[in-house]
């Protein structure tokens, strides 16, 4: 019987565990989207959507053992509500071996246009979160200045500390935006200004919101019409380039 008692040595449901399950055979790392709308869909919510997505796709998910089974379904940083992304990720795990490919088109079929698969690999070994380590993030400033950010930046850049504060759940916190910033710059476009932001992940997290909040506050920004941001990248920092690598490579 393994650890927790819920599998013989040679990978069997244990007849004695509690609702005994299919062992993982097979575990896949899932690269997906948040578009549009969507974007403010909760972390709740889109884990909701998803396991109905895997329920309607008819995947051999595995589910633990004990008195109220769980689809073994593993995530690692989420974007926050209100912020779309191009690069979220989590894991599965199936009691059968199935091809990659089938898997996505199955789930990206099953999910609502705005939730969409990108990729869908083989997980090697190891913890997905420790490959998740900092967020390229594109900050649209529609109606705002390019030269007026990047005036703003600079000042920002240049301080040791931009202190801001966020309402959470065990009430409100003092964060230091600067802290978490590895690089950042300025482009313009026809509607206003883009902000391309480098943020290594902290305990607690800071977010993009952050970042403008110091760059209003201390800076003096002057934010136009709603600002949307998008995570572009997510992945492994290398700490000499500044550059996030793919945690799927």
């Amino acid at each position: 019987m393994s650890a927790d008692g819920s599998t013989t040595l040679k990978g069997t449901p244990n007849p004695e565990a509690p609702n005994p399950q299919l062992p993982i055979v097979q575990k896949l790392r899932i690269r997906y989207a948040k578009r549009g709308r969507l974007r403010f869909t909760s972390h709740r919510d889109f884990g909701r959507a998803f396991e109905r997505a895997v329920r309607r796709s008819g995947l051999p998910i595995a589910f633990s053992s004990g008195f109220n089974p769980h689809p073994k379904i593993s995530y690692a940083g989420a974007s926050p509500t209100g912020a779309a992304s191009e690069a979220e990720y989590l894991e599965i795990g199936l009691t059968q071996v199935l091809d990659p490919v089938d898997v996505h088109r199955k789930l990206d079929d099953s999910l609502p246009p705005g939730l969409d698969v990108l990729r869908v690999v083989e997980a090697p070994s190891g913890a997905l979160a420790d490959l998740l380590t900092a967020s390229l993030w594109r900050i649209s400033l529609p109606g705002v200045d390019g030269a007026n950010v990047a005036a703003a930046l600079e000042g920002f850049l240049g301080q040791e500390e931009v202190l801001v504060e966020r309402m959470m759940k065990k009430g409100l916190r003092t964060l230091n935006a600067r802290a978490a910033v590895i690089s950042a710059s300025v482009s313009a476009d026809g509607e206003g200004a883009n902000l391309d932001i480098v943020l290594r992940h902290e305990t607690p997290s800071i977010r993009p919101d952050d970042v403008l909040t110091g760059l209003r506050e201390t800076c003096g920004l002057i934010l136009g019409d709603t600002p949307v941001s998008t995570r572009i990248e997510q992945g492994i920092l290398n700490e000499a380039s500044g550059t996030i690598a793919d945690p799927l490579a």
